[in-house]
């Protein structure tokens, strides 16, 4: 019979095995993943099931609830990531996953708006139990990248070639600071969503979790990406670069294209670009990362609102504040 297992009674060498066998494992369901959430109490909550079976995990979920200082906007924005998907053994019954589902979404749902996964790899097999559970699925494409295959477009080459800036790995706090700044701008006037503070960042670089690929040109920090990797995939988690003052050193391509050649070195048989946006929907983030020569695909999202009138209203705050 199926058991849920909280942090506290999950086996770390289970845990770690299963992340890394699992077809829908990620380095987002590691343990390393769950402690890098629970080093930042005071910007998100750290949560991680697990499902026993006869003794044996056969998935883990690990993910966190978003933390805001101002109470206010903490209740109207609270809600669940799950970065990755849920890591599932082969062999775990849909069954099983429904008892899992149904026990996180009670657990989470007094906490949270709404609860997210967001899929890198392909849980079509595991739809059924997510729908049973209240899981609502959402298209979403992303690219994968075969980082020992050069299949970069004319132009992408064009770019890399006509480019005097360098690259290379951030050895300071200061540096990510510097870094930061460009993110910042580009969350502020471009993505127009949440970014975590610097600490975040930070935190991620003292633990070691994350490699700082620097993009410079006369000794400015113009661009660059934070990649975090396990054995098998790298993943692009932030990027960035000011495009438009350096028009002629392509920071963001020169960025992407280091994460790729670091993956290679890495021995890595994926990268991972982390979401490309609804199909259908034009999207000039898709357009970029279109032309590194990955695969297109579409593993989606699977959504469970828990506070329908608040997630309504957050929507439409979201998209109104887009438009400006």
């Amino acid at each position: 019979m199926a058991q849920i297992l909280t942090y506290d009674q999950i086996d770390r060498q289970q845990w770690s095995k299963l992340v890394r066998t699992s077809e829908t494992g990620t380095w987002f369901q590691s343990p390393e993943a769950y402690d890098f959430y629970a080093s930042l109490p005071e910007l998100m909550e750290p949560f991680v099931y697990g499902l026993e079976n006869a003794g044996k995990l056969c998935a883990v979920c690990v993910g966190y609830v978003t933390k805001e200082r101002n109470p206010i906007k903490q209740f109207f924005t609270r809600r669940a990531i799950i970065i990755g998907g849920i890591a599932m053994a082969a062999n775990c019954a849909k069954e099983d996953i429904v008892v899992l589902l149904n026990y996180i979404r009670k657990d989470l749902q007094p906490k949270t708006i709404y609860i997210e996964t967001r899929n890198f790899n392909d849980f079509s097999y595991w739809k059924e139990a997510f729908e049973a559970s209240g899981f609502a699925y959402k298209p979403h494409l992303n690219f994968h990248v075969d980082p020992s295959v050069n299949n970069l477009s004319d132009n992408r080459k064009r770019q890399l070639k006509k480019s005097d800036a360098t690259t290379e790995l951030a050895v300071s706090e200061s540096e990510i600071l510097e870094w930061y700044k460009v993110l910042a701008e580009l969350y502020r006037t471009k993505v127009k969503t949440p970014l975590w503070p610097i600490e975040f960042f930070w935190e991620a670089y003292r633990q070691g979790i994350a490699k700082f690929l620097l993009v410079m040109h006369e000794g400015q920090i113009i661009g660059g990406s934070m990649v975090v990797s396990d054995e098998r995939t790298a993943y692009e988690w932030f990027e960035c670069g000011l495009n438009a003052q350096y028009k002629d050193q392509y920071p963001s391509v020169m960025a992407t294209y280091a994460g790729i050649q670091l993956a290679h070195q890495s021995g890595c048989k994926r990268y991972d670009m982390m979401g490309a946006g609804e199909p259908g929907v034009p999207y000039g983030v898709r357009d970029f990362k279109a032309e590194f020569g990955g695969q297109l695909v579409e593993h989606g999202r699977f959504l469970c609102v828990c506070k329908p009138m608040l997630y309504k209203i957050g929507t439409i705050v979201v998209k109104f504040l887009k438009r400006k």
